[in-house]
Order: C-alpha cells, then structure tokens, then sequence
C-alpha cells in the first residue's frame, strides 16, 4: 500500500505549481501514515461471524471472518484483509461476551513477541461447554514492560473502555478515572475513532488534545500517529493563553487562586465595556455640498442597540461606523437621493465618523487592559466593586507596578487573564473537537479558556478527583463543565483498574478518605504478589540509590519520584553512583531506563518499577495537607510492575494505619 502511494506520478494531473505542492503534501501525509511500526503487528485479532454482517439471518446464512487491525488493508485487488479496529464490524472483539456473543462464533487474539507471531488464544462464544475466563494474552499485553513513550491499546481495550471510545462527536463526555484505569488512553483512541468516523467534518475544524505539562505530551505524542492520526495539534493550556505575552513569573497561591476564580470574567466584562462612552456631541457629515447631521441622542440609540446585540466588543466597534453610515443614508433618501452600498461605505470612511467612533467606541488592547487592572488600584476596585472583596483585590494587585506590556512579568494566571479579554474584544476560534486531560488541576478561568475552543464543538474531559493538586483543584465534575461551558456532558467513571497492581493500590487508597472522600476506590484486576516494599530507612540517600540498582536488574522502565526539593541530592547520589538518568519526557530506551522524577511533574506518566522517596517530603512540599496527600497519590500510582517506598521520617498517618 505505500508502495503504491510512493509510485504515483502527479506531474500531469495538477493544473499548477500549488495544486501540485497541495497533492504532494496529502501524498507524503500518506506515506507517513502508512509507515511500518517497529515491533507492532498490523493485526491482532480475528473474528468468526456466524453470519455474514448484515446479511439476512435465516438458516444456511454464510459466517464471515474477520481479521482485526490497528489500521485497514487491502491486498494488490484491493479486497481488505485486516479491518481497522474502528470500523462497525470490529465492535465486538472488544464487546462480546458468554452473555452477549454479539453473532460470533470465535474469537481469537494474537500474541506476538518483537512483531513475530508467538502465540493465540480462542474464545468460543457461543460453545456453552466452554466456560469465560481470563485472557492471558490479554493480561500479558496489559503487563508488557514499558520503554519508551506511551502505547496504543487497541489490542486490550475493556468493553467500559470501548463505550466511552465510540460515543458519538455531536455529545461531550467526562470521564473520571482512578490510577491505572486507562482514561487517558481513552481519550487519545476516542479522537482516533472520532476521525475515523468524521473525518471530513473534523478535517475542517480541527482537533486539539490539551495535557497538564510538555513532559506529559511528549510520553503521549506517538499514540495517534501510531495509528494513522498526524494532523491531532498537541498543547498545554499555557500554551494556548501566552501567545500574546510571555509568562516569565509567578504567583503566590493565595494571588492565582484569586486570578483563576471565574468571578475575574466578570471583573473583565466590566473593564472591557467600560471604554463606551455615551455619545454627548451631534456628528456632521459633509458630502459635497451638503451637510448630514446626527445628534446625539439618535447616536447614543445606535450605541445602546449595539451594546443590546450581546456581540464582542471588537464586532460592535466595526459595526459602529457602518450604523452610522446607514442612518446618514436614510437622511440622504429622505432628501430625494439615490444612493447605493458604495456611498454607505464611503460616509463609514468619512473623518468625521471615524473620529467619533474612536472617540465613542475605542479599541481596546487585552493585554494592556489587564495591565492595568492588576497594575492600578482604583482601576481595579471600580470594575471589581460588589464582585471581590478588598482583600482579594489586594491580592492580585502587582506589589510592583510594570511600566509596560512588554516588560511586566506576567504569570500563567495572568496570561489566561489576557486571554478572556482577547474573547470579549474578538471571538476564539472553535475547534471541532477538544481532549482535557488531567483536568482536575484546572482553575475555573482555565476552563474557561479551554470551553472557548470547543463552543462549536464536542470535548472528552479526562481526570481524577483525588488527584488535584493545585490549590484551586475543581471540586466537582458538575462544576468544572458548567465553567467549561459543557454543563450537558454526560460523566462516565471507570473503576477497573488495569495497571496499577491490586496490592499497591489498595495502599495508595489509604488516602482517599483524607483527600476525596465519597470517591469509589479502584479495584484492580491485577494481583502480583511481592509488588510493594515500605521500608524505613536509617541511610536514605544510600537505600535510594541501591534500590534504584535493584529495579533495573528488571525489565522495564524505572522511576525515581521524589519531592522536588529532594531532586538536586538525589541527582547527585545517583552521579556518585556512576547510574545515569534520564528527565522526565525524555524518552526511555534499552540502555537507558532510570528516570528522576520531581513529583510535582509525576502526573500521567507511568513506569514499570517506581521507587517513591521519602513520602513525608513529598506532602510538606505542597502549601496544605490535603494538596501534599494529594500529590503524594498521584507518585504512589506511578508502578505497573512494583514500587518500592523508603522513608527515613514518620510515614503521613493515613499510610500508617
């Protein structure tokens, strides 16, 4: 199939050099997408219909036989021999069951070890002599040791899983998560089913996948393009904000938490809106010999309808003029003239009317208006009154006042800031569908600004309560989609867990009182026994870096999680040792497969083997108890295969028990 691609000969179907570079480019997207994956067979699985799809169900009906894929292919007649796992008929690889065969009569997965075929395992559905049970395929590929970035999961997504994937693009979905449950994995394959099957519609608006931090994009990235997806934009959410200043600062908890509180929209509408002033002066207009006045109060109307229009604020500007224009038109019909379109838009043009515009309807620069909100007292206090209290003001006003745009050392909070400015003045552009993942760290300001890239379309909304640890956490899902302006998503929650073994998080539970009390506990699939050591420690810098050394003498990726305070020591432990590491997002291989951790950047990543430095550490490094558990959660569901937790001071209580 790339064969064929890489042969085609488009110098004599293109009219010119731009539909030609147009073709050249969708061929090489082609090519790209047809690439071969090292280590990753094109098919995985294979299912016997007992009848053919479709087809009438009457007695003699024909079965079928399907081979399941990551992508489609056909053979040299272009007769498909692997299916895409997206397609109709693929469905029930991943849902049928003993209870509900869904017509078929076999299923069968493939093992494979290095892209050669190693073993197979068949399910007879509808054999009532043959009882269900537990893939161990299935298992196995669950437990592959993990090098490298993150993986597709095609071969071993659960029928919960498969649901949440295949929901239609027309609904936004939230789906919360324990550790190990798979949502983002999730996520990135229900974008991938949502392309399959509205690519046209998709391929116009654009899709856009948003992670906390560019270490977790990067683990990320190779998902989609593994199967067949290169067009999915990837960002952060301060890289959707900062493009218009550059984040250089930061703010004290108590200051961004004030910023991030969705109350600001309105203390920006005000300030935005503010600029319109009521016209008091007539405004004359020469054409020729003749002289068109309006006066003052037919003006103040026209402003009045337009402020009544609920239209951005720059819209509005633009369509002042042009109200103008139209009101002098009457006049001039009214006095036996004809005029035309082309005289409305010369009298917009007239000095007069754009003097009187800039001077009634200003423009308005985003950046500089939040400028002065956190910049000027009074400013602020009057577009604040009745919204935030004195103390609140107080704390996000600059102790040090910036001379300008360009030199003020603007804040992530702050960038978002300029961000629901620059939406009341012009509208965001919306894309067709959004994925938000590790939501729960969002601040109301924050959804916001992600819901204004999805007001025309969908989003998949991906988190966990228990893991919120910034001091603004949303503390409902009901709440965080009505501030993302998604209030209809329907909340799916997953709590199998397929990662994370039973016995360690069945530790890490502990906290779940103490941090998110009411949340169901994961249950996990996975019992392997041996996979958690807590030990105390009298040499901790020492016992650290040993059992780093113990972890590598397993396959697998290893991660070091330590308080991000503790990083520098540790790094330096490690050096004595003569043991190399890697940063987080920096991607593991065969020779190189120990990373250090800090675990404020822990969030989504996940490691075969985990060693967790001292915990007590971990939970003083956050501003209050409950954000230090809740960080201290997130570093203890790091493990797939084992974790390994030494601590030299008291464990927090809750472990204790």
């Amino acid at each position: 199939m790339r064969e064929d691609v890489q042969a085609l000969d488009i110098k004599d179907v293109t009219a010119n050099w731009v539909n030609a570079a147009v073709l050249q480019r969708q061929i090489d997207d082609r090519i790209k997408a047809l690439a071969d994956l090292s280590h990753t067979p094109l098919f995985f699985g294979r299912l016997d219909y007992l009848h053919a799809p479709g087809a009438d169900l009457a007695e003699g009906a024909e079965g079928e036989r399907f081979y399941i894929g990551r992508r489609h292919v056909h053979d040299a007649d272009g007769d498909p021999m692997v299916i895409d796992w997206r397609a109709p008929v693929s469905q029930p690889f991943y849902r049928a069951s003993k209870k509900d065969p869904m017509d078929i009569g076999l299923r069968r997965r493939f093992g494979y070890t290095g892209g050669e075929l190693t073993a197979y395992e068949d399910e007879h559905l509808t054999d009532p002599t043959e009882s269900a049970r537990t893939s161990k395929l299935l298992q196995a590929e669950i437990e592959r040791p993990r090098v490298g970035p993150m993986r597709d999961i095609v071969a071993t997504i659960q029928p919960e899983q498969d649901e949440i994937v295949r929901s239609g693009l027309s609904g936004s979905v939230c789906v919360q998560g324990g550790p190990g449950t798979g949502k983002t994995a999730v996520g990135l394959h229900r974008v991938a089913y949502l392309l399959y099957a509205h690519r046209d519609r998709l391929a116009r608006t654009g899709t856009l996948v948003i992670g906390p931090n560019r270490s977790f994009l990067h683990y990320i990235e190779q998902v989609l393009p593994a199967l067949g997806e290169l067009e999915v934009k990837q960002a952060t959410v301060d890289d959707l904000v900062s493009k218009d200043v550059e984040v250089r600062g930061a703010d004290p908890a108590e200051s961004a938490v004030v910023k991030g509180d969705a109350r600001m929209a309105e203390v920006l509408r005000r300030a935005v809106w503010s600029h319109v002033t009521v016209p008091t002066e007539p405004i004359v207009v020469v054409r020729g010999s003749r002289r068109w006045r309006i006066p003052a109060y037919e003006l103040a109307e026209i402003v009045e309808q337009l402020r009544d229009r609920d239209i951005r604020y720059g819209a509005a500007r633009e369509a002042l003029p042009q109200r103008i224009a139209h009101t002098v038109l009457v006049r001039m019909e009214q006095a036996g003239e004809a005029p035309d379109d082309r005289v409305q838009d010369a009298v917009a043009r007239n000095s007069a009317v754009k003097a009187a515009v800039k001077e009634i309807w200003p423009p308005v620069d985003p950046a500089k208006l939040v400028l002065r909100l956190l910049n000027e007292p009074e400013f602020l206090a009057a577009h604040a009154d009745g919204i935030l209290t004195d103390d609140e003001q107080k704390a996000i006003l600059a102790p040090k006042p910036a001379r300008s745009v360009k030199s003020a050392k603007w804040s992530a909070a702050d960038a978002v800031l300029i961000d629901e400015a620059n939406d009341l003045v012009a509208r965001t552009h919306s894309l067709g569908h959004v994925v938000l993942d590790e939501a729960q760290d969002l601040s109301p300001m924050q959804y916001r600004a992600v819901g204004r890239r999805c007001t025309t379309g969908s989003a998949t909304v991906l988190g966990d309560l228990a893991q919120g640890t910034t001091p603004w956490a949303t503390a409902s899902w009901a709440e965080a989609l009505r501030h993302l302006g998604k209030e209809e998503a329907v909340v799916e929650e997953l709590t199998a867990g397929f990662r994370v073994p039973r016995e360690v998080i069945a530790y890490a539970s502990k906290l779940l009182p103490s941090i998110s009390p009411g949340l169901t506990a994961v249950e996990s699939v996975r019992e392997t026994p041996g996979s958690l050591d807590v030990r105390e420690s009298a040499d901790l810098d020492a016992d650290v870096v040993a059992a780093c050394v113990a972890s590598l003498a397993h396959e697998g990726s290893i991660g070091l999680i330590a308080a991000d305070a503790r990083i520098p020591v540790l790094a330096t432990a490690l050096e004595e040792a003569g043991l190399a590491y890697l940063a987080p997002g920096e991607e593991t291989t065969a020779e190189s497969r120990l990373t250090l951790v800090p675990a404020s950047l822990a969030k989504g990543l996940e490691y075969d083997y985990v060693v967790l430095d001292e915990p007590a550490a971990v939970v003083d490094g956050e501003p209050d108890e409950r954000t230090g558990l809740r960080r201290l959660y997130v570093a203890l569901t790091r493990a797939v295969s084992g974790l390994t937790v030494l601590h030299a001071a008291p464990l927090p209580a809750q472990l204790a028990q």
